[in-house]
């Protein structure tokens, strides 16, 4: 892959914004690119050589690799496999899968520490991922301390479509991406209860959804 489409892949990431196009042009030289069908499972590498991840299209599912719990989801524009630049043993613990046609980029943990040392707007910048990824995480833990199964549910689509969801005439909609476990993994709950309670915010007119599509219709949202 030539220097300019990988230059034209780091452009759309808010991170490298203040890095300029020398360092940029470099990093192309270092960087590795793929296309991914949807289902790939994504190597996050061995204990010894790990890497971070860029996804410039597509979505990606991030899992606890024994319990193939899902922990969290990420969208186009953004990284993953950061955590192998902080705690190397909970890396090693993690894997990865495209839930869509994706493209990525990927860089060795080794260079990237280098290249954060060196450009303290990226190392602010990865350090901002990081310690939001740790806040979802630390909501997901209050949210099941003070709300029940269902609030759980509910909240959880509606943070779902605004995140990854576009507006249209009709509210706002995204693709349909995480199945009913998926769910009940990332809320605390059983897939049952995220079947049931799916299907009552649809009868209340709160969503719609079908097996491609989840959406909020334009009158709730906010």
């Amino acid at each position: 892959m030539n220097k300019l489409t990988k230059y034209w892949f780091l452009e759309g990431f808010d991170l490298f914004a203040k890095l300029g196009r020398p360092t940029m042009m470099r990093m192309c030289e270092i960087l590795e690119m793929e296309h991914l069908d949807k289902g790939t499972a994504i190597s996050l590498g061995d204990r010894d050589k790990k890497s971070i991840f860029f996804l410039k299209k597509g979505a990606v599912k991030i899992s606890d690799a024994k319990s193939d719990t899902v922990k969290y989801v990420v969208k186009k524009g953004n990284i993953f496999g950061e955590l192998a630049l902080y705690d190397q043993q909970a890396a090693a613990e993690e894997q990865a899968f495209a839930l869509e046609d994706s493209i990525i980029c990927h860089i060795g943990a080794d260079m990237m520490e280098k290249l954060m040392e060196k450009h303290r707007s990226l190392k602010n910048a990865v350090l901002k991922i990081y310690g939001l990824r740790i806040k979802k995480l630390e909501r997901r833990l209050q949210d099941l301390l003070y709300k029940d199964s269902t609030r759980r549910i509910a909240d959880f689509i509606t943070d779902y479509v605004h995140e990854f969801g576009e507006e249209n005439k009709n509210g706002r909609i995204a693709k349909n991406l995480l199945s009913q476990k998926d769910i009940a993994n990332l809320t605390n709950t059983s897939r049952q209860t995220v079947s049931n309670t799916l299907s009552n915010l649809r009868k209340a007119r709160l969503i719609d959804y079908s097996a491609q599509y989840i959406s909020i219709p334009k009158k709730t949202v906010p």
